[in-house]
């Protein structure tokens, strides 16, 4: 069993920088893949980010590319997600999630292909 710890959320304005860290306790997280998914007030949880169980493959919502990005580091079982330039529509909870049985290469996009979340942690981006 995997229990995901998430932190570094808050508030920040508009054009600024977050970086939300993952930390997976329990088993080795090595070979589990990890999303992010983000879940704004009346909206459907969505797919931002998502990186292979090795770490060589990535995966990123179109509203967040060439602005996000995800990072693995095994052996401190941890992945981060680095948000850049955030604008008031990334305003959300923002959720990390692992796959026990990643598949090599493949980085995975949808909700159902997660086993393991964690708690949610809140982004605001002021205007």
């Amino acid at each position: 069993q995997v229990q995901l710890v998430e932190s570094g959320g808050g508030l920040v304005q508009a054009g600024g920088s977050l970086t939300l860290s993952c930390a997976a306790s329990g088993p080795t997280f090595s070979g589990y893949a990890v999303g992010w998914f983000r879940q704004a007030p009346g909206m459907e949880r969505e797919f931002v980010a998502a990186v292979s169980g090795s770490g060589g493959t990535f995966r990123y919502a179109d509203s967040v590319k060439g602005r996000f990005a995800t990072t693995r580091d095994n052996a401190k079982n941890t992945v981060v997600l680095q948000m850049n330039n955030l604008t008031p529509e990334d305003t959300a909870v923002y959720s990390c999630a692992a796959r026990r049985f990643g598949v090599p290469g493949v980085a995975f996009t949808t909700r159902e292909d997660y086993d393991y979340w964690g708690q949610g942690n809140q982004v605001t981006v002021s205007s």
